[in-house]
């Protein structure tokens, strides 16, 4: 069974049946409330049952009790009602057998009644939706996802008193799916905000929101993953949890024992649409500087660095001679960019940003893209067997081509049958195309090479770190690495970095 991403289904679009819901998983307590605490628990607000003692070495002492967590902050999550631009309505269908008269004699064709609220109005279905969100001001900024007010032409906010405000959306940001909105309204009830960082995995979170509309439904559960990557949305380190998460829970707040908000209900993993044991929030320090830069521009900045990267793998570290698997792999360089003008260069291994450990290169982006553009940063590479210090100054994201193909007959020359590779030179055109001074164009591939996924086609650039230009230094280089290659590949537009453990 097939196996999607997707966002937690904001939008419930009338007349939808959705996937059946989840019940709740109990799982044990595996975090200690910690008495010294600046700001106590919520749940030890109030007398709880008293437990049974622990059995001597037991790492659990107890369950939480949330009724006083929800007393005191859902009076700040709200329920948003969205109702989108009305769609265009279909044209007429060109199998309808009136089609082919309107065209014939040169009559406009009239719209599709049927996809209208009635004949010849030409509006398709209004569609709507709801989600939720969170108070972070008094004055009345709501924060909420993207994808909630995505395309929203009316946005309406119901607190719990049921008192029901028009909202207008201050602005959104799709790469973080972060949106700001707010409602003319004083002295509201604002959440606490929480560090993200200071989450541990184990420790019990609750989220507040209205699933399929079920107006201020508390789900709870604990911290599955710190950091976690998504598919497409390289700038997120994601929060995972267990929490049962559900169309219409979009938007609405991941609170943490001591009733202060660390994330944002965002999406969830599920082969049937509906709650599966995996779900994600955005973390409040990502979604609260996006939130900032919305105020204050308008929109958010993500800073970029130009370079295209790929993960360190055990034998690209030993080719490369790392100690271990650690750090981005930079695979290209876009040229002029910030990274370019650095002096990065591909086979470059980003090990830090300023000090900012870079364990995966995962990390790489979040780190980047969370920084102001324009920021100076200094990046500790490892290049030709020992670490250096670049210093970058970050661009903007937003700012500002194909693999010569295999000729066998034309200058081809065995390159050492360790590799199994038959290659040629690029010709003047071919590289020129491919932006590179010099290069080689795989002919066959064999043996190591092809069993590590080298194609015919494929335009070699690199060994370890070294440009390459004739089968003869290819040859030399192999001989030299002792073993371990990487060969910097560019196919189609993309490049990457492929470890071969030479015969």
């Amino acid at each position: 069974m097939k196996i999607t991403l997707s966002r937690t289904a904001l939008a419930i679009i009338a007349a939808t049946t959705f996937g059946l819901g989840a019940t709740a998983t109990t799982v044990d307590w595996m975090h200690k409330a910690q008495a010294a605490a600046d700001s106590p628990p919520l749940l030890l607000a109030q007398a709880a049952p008293v437990a049974a003692a622990p059995v001597a070495g037991n790492l659990v002492t107890g369950l939480p009790d949330f009724t006083t967590l929800v007393d005191q902050t859902s009076a700040s999550v709200v329920n948003i009602s969205v109702v989108g631009k009305a769609a265009k309505a279909p044209a007429m269908n060109p199998n309808d057998p009136m089609y082919e008269f309107f065209r014939r004699f040169g009559i406009p064709v009239p719209q599709d009644p049927r996809g209208g609220q009635g004949p010849g109005n030409g509006q398709g279905p209004t569609p709507r939706g709801i989600g939720s969100g969170f108070v972070i001001s008094q004055d009345g900024y709501i924060l909420t996802n993207a994808h909630v007010v995505s395309e929203a032409a009316e946005v309406t906010v119901k607190f719990t008193d049921k008192r029901e405000l028009k909202a207008r959306v201050i602005g959104s940001d799709k790469r973080t799916d972060v949106a700001l909105i707010k409602v003319e309204a004083k002295n509201l009830p604002a959440v606490k905000l929480g560090n993200a960082d200071q989450v541990r995995v184990g420790e019990w979170v609750a989220a507040i929101g209205a699933p399929f509309g079920f107006e201020n439904t508390v789900t709870a559960g604990i911290v599955s993953a710190k950091s976690r990557a998504l598919p497409d949305e390289s700038l997120v380190p994601f929060i995972q949890t267990d929490v049962a998460i559900n169309p219409g829970n979009s938007g609405g707040p991941l609170f943490n024992l001591k009733g202060e908000v660390i994330g944002i209900n965002s999406q969830i993993y599920s082969r049937t649409g509906g709650f599966m044991g995996l779900s994600f929030a955005i973390p409040i320090d990502v979604a609260m500087r996006v939130a900032d830069q919305i105020k204050q521009f308008g929109r958010a900045k993500h800073a970029r660095l130009g370079i295209s990267i790929q993960p360190i793998t055990r034998d690209l570290a030993d080719s490369f001679g790392l100690d271990r698997a650690r750090g981005a792999l930079v695979a290209n360089v876009e040229k002029d960019g910030p990274a370019d003008r650095a002096g990065l260069q591909p086979g470059d291994v980003v090990l830090s940003v300023d000090g900012r450990e870079v364990a995966d290169s995962f990390d790489l982006p979040k780190v980047i893209g969370n920084l102001p553009p324009g920021k100076p940063v200094k990046l500790k590479v490892w290049r030709q067997g020992a670490e250096r210090t670049v210093t970058a100054t970050l661009g903007e994201q937003g700012e500002t081509e194909a693999v010569a193909q295999a000729d066998p007959g034309r200058d081809a020359q065995p390159a050492r049958d360790r590799l199994g590779l038959v290659v040629r030179p690029l010709t003047g055109g071919e590289a020129q195309q491919l932006g590179v001074s010099r290069g080689l164009v795989v002919s066959d591939a064999a043996g190591p090479s092809a069993q590590a996924g080298i194609q015919p086609g494929d335009a070699i650039l690199a060994v370890n770190g070294q440009p390459v230009g004739s089968a003869e230094e290819l040859a030399r280089l192999v001989e030299r690495a002792k073993g371990r290659v990487a060969l910097l590949i560019q196919r189609g537009d993309n490049r990457l970095f492929v470890p071969i453990r030479a015969g």
